[in-house]
């Protein structure tokens, strides 16, 4: 009589182990939403929002698969106040595999590029397929995250792009326990085609501020210089401003 009591008890201290060790449904989501007023002189550039979120649908202890999504609004002056100008939908979807502290992907990634209230007589969009590098590192209590992208053209709609590298490098460093300084940096090189009588584009954006953890999401305060690729859908210009903006994330 004795014999089943044991076993449930020794099948309960070894649940947990072996929980840890399986395979994981949906173990991490990430949410942000975030606005920026922007300092340019062109009507069209007011307001920057973002709204998104990032989520690991399944991790196989060896990596992970992962699905990401954002939409971009663009806000300008040009009709009225807060008038919505453009909307952008980002959609990535990878499988990795970590090794020696570092998470190799393959990614796949869409962007599909929108005028709000105004007429749109052809599709804005892309599909890359490449590399994604990310590391996270923890030296002193600083969190440090870096990440790196190098992705190919499969498919095109009205724009002249062959591949897409970027580099991301973000730093927090803990003040008190609910209060921290943020830093991070953004680097985006594009190689084109020569369709539209330009070279290699670059833009890039370098941020910092301060946040703030509550015990479910934190909300940031950030300032920000940005140089932005192809600003507007349908025009090849680049945009420099600065920006000042919250954001909302979770923890």
């Amino acid at each position: 009589m004795m014999r089943r009591p044991l076993f449930l008890a020794l099948l309960a201290c070894a649940s947990p182990a072996a929980g840890q060790s399986s395979v994981q449904f949906l173990p991490r989501y990430d949410f942000h939403l975030s606005a920026d007023h922007l300092s340019s002189e062109d009507e069209r550039f007011v307001w920057d929002a973002n709204l998104g979120g990032d989520l690991d649908v399944i991790d196989y202890r060896l990596g992970r698969l992962r699905f990401a999504g954002n939409y971009e609004a663009v806000l300008g002056e040009e009709y009225h106040d807060f008038d919505p100008n453009q909307g952008s939908y980002l959609l990535d979807t990878s499988s990795s595999v970590r090794a020696g502290g570092v998470e190799f992907a393959a990614l796949f990634h869409h962007v599909s590029r929108h005028l709000s209230d105004r007429v749109k007589v052809m599709p804005v969009d892309w599909n890359m397929l490449g590399l994604d590098v990310e590391h996270e590192a923890h030296p002193a209590k600083v969190t440090l995250r870096t990440r790196g992208q190098w992705l190919g053209v499969l498919l095109k709609s009205n724009v002249d792009y062959n591949w897409e590298a970027t580099g991301n490098v973000g730093v927090q460093v803990p003040l008190r326990s609910s209060i921290g300084l943020i830093a991070e940096g953004d680097l985006r090189v594009v190689g084109v085609d020569g369709t539209r009588n330009r070279g290699t584009q670059t833009g890039g954006r370098v941020a910092g501020g301060v946040r703030f953890d509550g015990q479910a999401g934190a909300i940031e305060l950030v300032v920000a210089a940005e140089r932005r690729i192809d600003a507007y859908p349908l025009d090849t210009a680049v945009q420099s401003w600065f920006t000042a903006g919250f954001r909302f994330v979770s923890r």
